[in-house]
């Protein structure tokens, strides 16, 4: 219930994209949201009033002549009420009527009437978008506030391939979730490691964990909704890139700690999720490792893989850094010692049996100062209170101090 007391004015334009909007209308409902449907006419070509009506549970408006409204000022009683207006899909020629403040209809007139942030969500022909006169009008609404959500790029209605599509409905609820977020993390660059790492034993076998890697995932989502520049590097995870996160896949230790390493001079906070693999062998085998039949095992010499949180602490000048401690037990004892050995200032614990592959998570923030225990919560809703705890205590640029 991300967006639980959020009103929101969803205006449909006319485009193929109107489809998309039953599912975001869904998902704006399923996470609190109210939503009051407006459309243009031109919407109605491509979906019903009476779909939008029943998924919103609300009537929906079109003519700026609709008498339903007492005063019959809907383009004002409407925006008065909402607490965002969100276009989408936004046709080109919208977008042009709102960069030079026509407004010749229902939906056109309430944006300009607004007293509310205003979004819009491109959808159009890849030639459209680019077109000069799109980017202009693209830039001037920037410049007058509006938040501009996309387009994708990809296969288009007519065929073509290209910029211009517009995002999907859950990229968009995204979007819309972040928007709302305080920006506690604005201008900050946050480098999160996230999932297990994978180490191979011959072609098709290997050493990992169980690590899903959903907690460092909600909190790369969590620090881009506050605003931070997030770069994600993750483990072998089937799991969807959060909304403005930048990713890069890696499979081994080794791996990790290179694109981290390469990452940290532009990072200002260094998030140390991932569960990553204390070991590898010596020498994988170049292929699969047989059974012999005689009930003897197979041998490996392991060696060590490198610390990437106590290697990024010892740096001259490092980010802040957080690590993370999967224990089994003696949480309280292995948490604090944890902390002095990789010679951060915060590091979060929690009990790895107990939340591996689950949805919530219960940990303890282990700093100088004491351990604070953190109730056990769905992993978005911690991951914002943890880049909350975060942003209290990180310096607002690189180079953090450990008392």
């Amino acid at each position: 219930m991300e967006l639980a007391g959020k009103h929101l004015v969803l205006g449909l334009t006319g485009g193929i994209a109107c489809y998309k909007i039953a599912e975001l209308t869904r998902l704006l409902i399923k996470g609190g949201a109210t939503v009051q449907i407006v459309m243009t006419e031109a919407a109605t070509q491509f979906i019903t009033p009476v779909t939008m009506q029943a998924l919103s549970g609300r009537p929906v408006y079109v003519s700026q002549w609709d008498a339903r409204m007492p005063n019959n000022m809907p383009h004002i009683d409407l925006s008065r009420e909402a607490d965002t207006i969100v276009i989408a899909p936004a046709s080109t020629d919208f977008m042009a009527k709102l960069a030079h403040g026509r407004c010749d209809d229902l939906l056109s007139t309430l944006c300009i009437a607004r007293d509310c942030p205003l979004l819009v969500v491109p959808a159009m022909n890849r030639q459209m978008w680019q077109n000069p006169a799109t980017q202009r009008n693209v830039t001037q609404l920037r410049a007058d506030g509006v938040e501009v959500l996309g387009p994708d790029s990809g296969s288009q209605a007519c065929g073509e391939v290209g910029d211009g599509r517009m995002i999907e409905p859950e990229a968009a609820f995204e979007a819309i979730c972040a928007f709302f977020q305080p920006k506690i993390l604005r201008g900050q660059r946050v480098l999160i490691t996230a999932g297990p790492t994978f180490e191979s034993l011959d072609p098709v076998r290997g050493i990992t964990n169980r690590s899903s890697g959903k907690m460092g995932f909600a909190l790369a989502r969590a620090a881009a909704q506050a605003g931070a520049d997030v770069h994600l590097v993750a483990g072998p995870v089937a799991l969807e890139t959060p909304w403005g996160v930048y990713r890069e896949d890696v499979q081994t230790a080794r791996q990790m700690h290179d694109a981290v390493m390469q990452a940290t001079p532009d990072t200002d906070i260094f998030i140390a999720v991932a569960a990553v693999a204390d070991w590898r062998v010596d020498h994988a085998s170049e292929h699969k490792i047989k059974k012999t039949g005689d009930g003897s095992l197979p041998t490996f010499s392991f060696v060590e893989n490198p610390d990437i949180l106590a290697t990024v602490a010892k740096l001259p000048n490092p980010p802040y850094c957080v690590g993370f401690a999967a224990e089994s037990g003696d949480l309280d004892v292995h948490g604090k010692e944890k902390r002095k050995r990789k010679n951060v200032p915060l590091l979060i614990g929690n009990l790895g049996p107990l939340t591996f592959g689950r949805d919530d998570n219960e940990v303890v923030l282990f700093e100088a100062s004491g351990a604070t225990p953190v109730p056990r919560a769905d992993k978005r809703d911690l991951a914002r209170t943890l880049i909350a705890e975060i942003a209290k205590r990180a310096p607002k640029t690189g180079g953090a101090l450990l008392s």
